[in-house]
């Protein structure tokens, strides 16, 4: 799991389709399902490392757009 673009095919593969219309909310929303899919036991440890890896470099270089 490489890109956001993984991100969303596994929330698909769990019927979760995100879209708010402003990237940051999308993927602070998208961080918020992987840990609840985490959580209850849907996905496995490596896919829920490699997924808010990838969320989290993504929203800080949103955060760092906004400033600049």
């Amino acid at each position: 799991m490489k890109t956001v673009y993984d991100v969303q095919q596994l929330l698909k593969r769990f019927g979760i389709i995100i879209y708010v219309g402003e990237r940051l909310l999308d993927l602070e929303l998208m961080e918020s399902e992987i840990k609840d899919l985490y959580k209850t036991g849907l996905i496995q440890k490596d896919d829920f490392q490699k997924a808010l890896l990838v969320l989290r470099m993504e929203i800080g270089k949103e955060k760092s757009r906004g400033k600049g």
